[in-house]
């Protein structure tokens, strides 16, 4: 039974999804010249800390990290998720940190205390020192259209999947991604989509969880996050975290 019950899930937030994509107003326009990519992390394990950070620092790069405070220092039996201070070392750094909800739950499933699970993620990181987020993404990349009013007041970009670049009128608060998971051949191909906003410039955002010698089936190896990223760079791309893209669109005067 409990498989069933996950599998209905899976299908109701992929027709949230479906249903946002299809329906939600585009009221951003991804106008640039110079191709932009954008590395972020969910749930932020903590070698995304020790390796996809200094990766990143080692190409004159930042990322983007999207924080649950509620998953700090949790130990599980394939990874350990970032510690408080690796969380405000982070900050000291220069990467920035997003939002992930504080419980990592499905946002559908919070129903009106969402704004109160927001709240204490905002809570968890103000007291390490770390300003409000700007930026948000779906736990499990699941939106759902009637928390989106909630999520717009806050944020300025929800991220979710959707295996795409985001290019021409989009909407802000359901941007599209690209996840870097294993098999590591299969990660190493996805230089494929760095070629293609190289060639047809627009905004591409990558995400994946741990960076480790032995990932998990959501992360990489320190060796397919460092090919990335250097194929970025030597492609000619920005390779900016979410806050710096918005920034270069123009999308904070639009708020």
């Amino acid at each position: 039974m409990s498989d069933l019950i996950l599998r209905a899930n899976q299908l109701i937030d992929r027709l949230g999804n479906r249903l946002i994509w299809t329906m939600a107003p585009r009221t951003r326009s991804v106008t640039t010249s110079v191709p932009l990519v954008s590395f972020t992390f969910d749930d932020v394990p903590d070698t995304a800390l020790t390796n996809g950070a200094a990766i990143l620092e080692n190409h004159g790069a930042r990322g983007t990290f999207y924080i649950a405070g509620g998953l700090a220092d949790r130990v599980e039996p394939d990874r350990r998720l970032i510690s408080p201070a690796g969380c405000r070392a982070l900050f000291e750094r220069g990467h920035e940190i997003g939002c992930h909800t504080h419980a990592h739950r499905s946002v559908r499933s919070y129903g009106r205390s969402l704004s109160d699970d927001l709240d204490r993620n905002g809570r968890y990181l103000a007291d390490l020192g770390i300003k409000r987020p700007t930026n948000f993404a779906f736990p499990y990349n699941a939106a759902w259209p009637t928390a989106r009013r909630t999520l717009k007041q806050r944020y300025a970009t929800c991220r979710g999947a959707g295996e795409a670049v985001n290019r021409g009128d989009v909407d802000p608060w359901m941007l599209k991604s690209v996840e870097i998971r294993q098999p590591e051949d299969h990660a190493v191909q996805l230089t494929r989509w760095i070629d293609d906003v190289r060639e047809n410039p627009g905004w591409l955002i990558f995400f994946t969880h741990d960076v480790s010698d032995e990932p998990t089936p959501y992360g990489c190896t320190p060796a397919t996050f460092d090919h990335l990223v250097g194929h970025a760079a030597q492609a000619g791309c920005a390779v900016v975290t979410v806050a710096e893209a918005i920034r270069r669109l123009g999308w904070e005067q639009a708020r």
